[in-house]
């Protein structure tokens, strides 16, 4: 393992974490990976600070899609979808220093269903 890595904000969903050896970032979410440099996780921050959720939800509603916010990519034919609650826990991560983040879990994040026998 790698202990140049150094994690700076940590979520159900994922983790931000950083090099300190190249100074890269790398943005882990649910099954989704994100390396920036400094300037672009700047930019990514900005960007998902100014999505309007309202906006998507109000006038775009999609009953089949359980995801209707879109984030477009620099390729054509890929647009990732999240819904709110993944877009607010992406703020968490990104915005980590303006969030309280707890170094542990609370019981009703932890997405894990308990079979008693």
């Amino acid at each position: 393992m790698c202990h140049r890595i150094k994690t700076l904000a940590k979520v159900k969903s994922g983790h931000l974490t950083m090099c300190t050896k190249c100074s890269n970032y790398h943005l882990t979410f649910n099954n989704i990976f994100f390396e920036f440099t400094q300037k672009e996780l700047n930019q990514f921050k900005i960007y998902v600070a100014e999505i309007d959720l309202e906006y998507w939800e109000f006038y775009y509603p999609c009953p089949q899609l359980k995801r209707n916010i879109p984030i477009p990519s620099l390729q054509k034919n890929l647009i990732l979808l999240f819904n709110r609650q993944e877009i607010e826990e992406l703020k968490k991560l990104l915005f980590y220093d303006s969030y309280h983040c707890p170094t542990t879990l609370n019981s009703d994040e932890i997405d894990y269903q308990l079979i008693l026998k």
